[in-house]
């Protein structure tokens, strides 16, 4: 791994590692702080009737200022994921939809990418060495990605399993890393190869300079969407587990059952496209084995949340399907397009109101079309990244994205979202311990007597009396989680200590 520790408040890093550095007269620095245009960089939206030009946000004078509301907008992903991750199960309300729907858990990911988005257009304003650029991006690729097998290959069992290690032959290729890295791949060699040089001082250069880089975004769209609907699903089988198997050695004792399909066009757990394409490219074997269509009404009794099988249960119910798939992970790469657009207006936009209103203008357009493709027919759907899904998540980034920059940014109100902005500054060792479970579960492998007896689980227990309730306790210990992670983050900072590849 090419991962370093920046100190002495060298670099900052995202969840996702800072991309090549910028020359000195680049808008960004490397570590993703703002630095002012030359002047030929102007504004081309002139200030609303009536209004005196605002003063631009980022001044010479202050050459090293920072998108604090990228700081906190991170944060702010990390510890919603820690939430519906742990506090999930207890609120099976916010955990993410069986299979058609939104609910809170839905948008973190969308929330990745979409800072990864605005994060890479920040700093990859400048590339004269272009082949030097890529050289980069393919290295930071690789180094996510194969993080991202590490963490959710099946080698770590997360909490509760005192065990590590996974037979090779069943390892999980794809994850949130890995759906990160193509992101941020994409994304990251469309800045660098696909932006013209030309100068920004109307609409229509704005456009010219970043049309090809729509016009990729329109393209994987029509392209997922076409394979979507245009695939035809064949009858297939896979390997269930028996009778005499348990969750932690699923794989063994297995028994071949039948999915009955022959279609074209279905959205349906068992006879989409996106799982057609995994099962012949990445194989049954290496796909995650406990999909969140097992909650589904069809699945469980305990629907939305998991339980036993209900009679005559479909046999797909115990079939595998990964939710960060090849082509659902294409399809989830414009969302990084999307957020790219947010940082160009960060950088050819001088004044907070002209930013806002574009920002505006674009998330009213993004909901607007989630609501007409899911009314022409296609649901919103996190497991198949469906266009009505990436639409509204990504909408709703850019309306959270613009709330948080108003508070922080414009108005200064910076120590509201203190916690979340030293998340943000070091949010990928928060994610890799705490979102990841290896801090808890190494916490966890420190008992007395029974493994049951330990540190989490005893916090977590007098929680719950204390609160005379198991989801309340839950709840307050996962609260307590979060603001342990938000000052350990703090204490890196106050240390001028931050992690990236």
């Amino acid at each position: 791994m090419d991962s370093v520790i920046r100190v002495n408040g060298e670099e900052r890093a995202p969840l996702l590692p800072s991309p090549s550095p910028s020359p000195p007269s680049s808008a960004v620095a490397e570590d993703g702080e703002i630095r002012p245009w030359p002047s030929d960089h102007h504004s081309f939206l002139p200030p609303p009737d009536g209004a005196a030009p605002p003063e631009p946000p980022l001044t010479a004078s202050d050459p090293k200022q920072r998108l604090d509301s990228l700081d906190v907008f991170r944060g702010l992903t990390v510890a919603l994921m820690i939430l519906v991750d742990d506090a999930g199960g207890a609120f099976p309300s916010i955990n993410h939809a069986p299979w058609f729907g939104v609910t809170l858990a839905d948008f973190v990911m969308p929330f990745f990418l979409f800072s990864v988005g605005v994060s890479v257009a920040l700093v990859f304003k400048k590339t004269p060495n272009k082949m030097a650029a890529t050289k980069k991006v393919i290295l930071r690729t690789i180094n996510l990605f194969l993080l991202g097998l590490v963490l959710q290959g099946g080698y770590f069992h997360g909490r509760n399993h005192l065990t590590y290690g996974v037979d090779i032959d069943r390892i999980r290729w794809l994850g949130i890393l890995q759906r990160i890295s193509i992101g941020y791949f994409l994304a990251a060699l469309s800045e660098v190869w696909l932006v013209s040089s030309i100068l920004v001082d109307s609409p229509m250069s704005y456009v010219k300079k970043y049309h090809m880089e729509w016009i990729i975004a329109i393209l994987i769209s029509a392209m997922y969407v076409s394979l979507l609907l245009g695939l035809y699903v064949p009858n297939w089988q896979f390997e269930a587990p028996g009778s005499n198997s348990t969750l932690s050695s699923s794989y063994y004792g297995t028994k071949i059952e039948a999915v009955q399909c022959g279609v074209r066009g279905s959205l349906s757990p068992p006879c989409n496209a996106v799982g057609l394409i995994d099962r012949i490219l990445l194989g049954q074997r290496h796909l995650y084995h406990n999909p969140v269509y097992k909650r589904t009404k069809e699945c469980s009794v305990n629907s939305p949340d998991y339980g036993p099988l209900p009679p005559n249960s479909p046999a797909w119910c115990l079939a595998p399907f990964d939710p960060e798939g090849l082509l659902s992970s294409l399809m989830a790469a414009v969302t990084c397009f999307a957020g790219l657009h947010f940082g160009h207006l960060i950088v050819h936009f001088k004044s907070h109101a002209q930013r806002i209103l574009l920002w505006s203008i674009t998330s009213l357009i993004l909901v607007l079309c989630a609501f007409v493709v899911q009314l022409s027919g296609m649901p919103f759907s996190k497991p198949l990244y469906t266009l009505s899904y990436m639409f509204l998540t990504t909408g709703a980034s850019g309306f959270l994205f613009i709330l948080i920059y108003y508070i922080v940014d414009v108005n200064q109100l910076k120590m509201t979202f203190i916690l979340f902005q030293w998340m943000g500054m070091n949010a990928l060792i928060v994610y890799i311990l705490a979102a990841s479970e290896l801090f808890p579960a190494f916490i966890q492998g420190f008992y007395w007597r029974s493994p049951q007896n330990n540190l989490v689980n005893a916090t977590e227990s007098i929680l719950q009396t204390i609160f005379h309730s198991k989801r309340c306790g839950t709840l307050a210990f996962v609260l307590l989680e979060i603001l342990f992670w938000c000052l350990a983050a703090g204490f890196l900072h106050m240390k001028g200590i931050y992690i990236k590849l």
